[in-house]
């Protein structure tokens, strides 16, 4: 729970209750006690005054004993929490009504007794207590004789030691005790009550946060990608900003995915229009000579210029076929029909249908194979059209006396096809790029592959599972190899 936002936000608020409690208290205790030293002193502001009146003193100025006994005697029965102490001009104690040897001062600081004294003082005004060395405590006094050059002072403090073990004893009192249970059940009431606000409000980050989590499951994409959310401190919040930066980084992928999408359908429109521009103009051009000139052409130039065209056509044808062909593969309309077959006949038979081209160019085409190759589950078809791919284009970039080798073995679970030749290689920056769609390598003249057959070949093994790669060293031929699970992966 702590990991949670409501978690922190409970754990928060407790702690924020807590201190709230604390200052509180501390406050009120503070409060509390100023309010009661104000009040004391200002009810008794005229204490020391009246002493003097009351004939505490003698007619020359000193403490009258019999007078200061029966004033002791009297303030102990009215107010017990007095000590009455009486000081020379310099605010030594020269007699006091407290119990013999408790006395811890025998100077007073006149500084706050002045302060009383002036007209309008601000209270609660404190001075040393005699019986605590470093205590305070508030207090009356009043000048013995002319109060411009007094002879001493009157000083009384109106908190006294008794008064202290009787607000001691107060303070576990049952009042204050209630007092405090009160405080207490206010402030768990208001922990309570934001704990129900504190969610209540995340209810909605929550239910969010739970939809966000579906959809990070549900793509596989976002799942994958790369944000760590395992952290100690990991909330609702941080889930969400870790599966926001996962959706944008699949946005940024995938609008990185549309823009090459874009270039790459400029890139065949290009490729397309040349591609069926050059064989369709020449078709043109000797149709159009066949019609304006057909009449004084003999019967072998007719002949001629007919198959030129019917070649081209037949280019047209081919071009035109492989382009159906990859859109029907990538719009994933053509799905494997698979079934039980051996690659090593498959791979023989195509031998055997490139063989008469092979003779023809001079190469010598053969195959290798391992024996007991297990069957496979696949489109033979599709299996076939990547075969012919292959053979095709190391026909046209091998030359005179070189050689073909079709070789079939095992590999893992899958079955491994290679076709090697002897030609002029491929370029070490030219071989990422072979099975993108109208690459055609710039190398060894004109060639007059469309760009498509490698990427039909790559997008047929992808359908089914396998992998196909090429390696090559310019000049020392090239090597395509693809490989088929023994599975059927329809």
């Amino acid at each position: 729970m702590p990991r949670s936002l409501y978690g922190k936000l409970a754990l928060a608020l407790l702690l924020l209750v807590v201190l709230i409690g604390l200052t509180y208290g501390a406050i009120g205790f503070y409060v509390t006690g100023r309010f009661d030293q104000e009040a004391r002193q200002k009810l008794h502001r005229s204490l020391a005054a009246d002493l003097i009146k009351e004939g505490l003193l003698a007619e020359d100025g000193t403490v009258d004993p019999e007078g200061l006994e029966h004033v002791i005697h009297m303030l102990m029965v009215i107010n017990p929490s007095i000590e009455v102490y009486v000081l020379d001009a310099k605010g030594k104690v020269v007699s006091f009504s407290a119990p013999p040897g408790t006395v811890q001062r025998d100077v007073v600081d006149l500084g706050p007794v002045q302060r009383f004294l002036e007209a309008d003082p601000r209270f609660p005004v404190r001075g040393d207590d005699p019986r605590d060395r470093d205590g305070l405590k508030v207090f009356s006094a009043a000048p013995v004789g002319d109060p411009q050059q007094p002879a001493g002072y009157v000083y009384v403090v109106l908190g006294g030691q008794f008064h202290d073990s009787v607000t001691q004893m107060l303070a576990g009192s049952y009042v204050l005790r209630m007092a405090a249970a009160g405080l207490a059940a206010g402030l768990l009431f208001a922990f309570a009550a934001g704990l129900l606000l504190f969610r209540r409000i995340t209810r909605r980050l929550r239910l969010l946060d739970s939809r966000v989590s579906s959809f990070r499951v549900a793509v596989p994409e976002v799942a994958r990608a790369d944000i760590d959310l395992s952290g100690a401190g990991a909330d609702e919040i941080d889930r969400l900003a870790g599966s926001f930066d996962a959706m944008a980084a699949r946005i940024e992928e995938q609008l990185h995915s549309l823009e090459d999408g874009d270039r790459m359908r400029r890139e065949l429109v290009a490729n397309v229009s040349h591609d069926l521009r050059t064989p369709l103009a020449a078709l043109h051009g000797y149709l159009e000579t066949l019609a304006l000139k057909g009449d004084r052409l003999d019967l072998g130039e007719r002949k001629r210029y007919l198959e030129i065209a019917c070649n081209h056509s037949t280019r047209l044808g081919r071009r035109v076929g492989e382009l159906f062909e990859l859109a029907k593969l990538d719009a994933k309309e053509a799905r494997p029909q698979c079934e039980r077959f051996s690659v090593a006949e498959l791979v023989q038979d195509v031998a055997q249908k490139f063989q008469l081209e092979a003779s023809r160019k001079n190469l010598q085409l053969h195959t290798e194979r391992e024996k007991d190759l297990p069957l496979i589950m696949a489109d033979i078809a599709m299996i076939e059209r990547v075969l012919e791919n292959l053979v095709s284009n190391s026909l046209r970039h091998t030359p005179a006396e070189g050689q073909i080798v079709l070789g079939v073995d095992t590999a893992g679970r899958s079955v491994r096809v290679q076709v090697q030749d002897t030609g002029e290689g491929i370029p070490p920056e030219e071989l990422p790029h072979v099975f993108e769609r109208f690459y055609r390598c710039r190398h060894g003249g004109q060639d007059e592959g469309s760009g498509l057959g490698l990427a039909i070949a790559k997008r047929i093994v992808d359908l089914h599972g396998g992998t196909i790669g090429a390696e090559s060293k310019q000049g020392q031929g090239a090597v395509f190899t693809f490989t088929l699970p023994l599975e059927s992966t329809d």
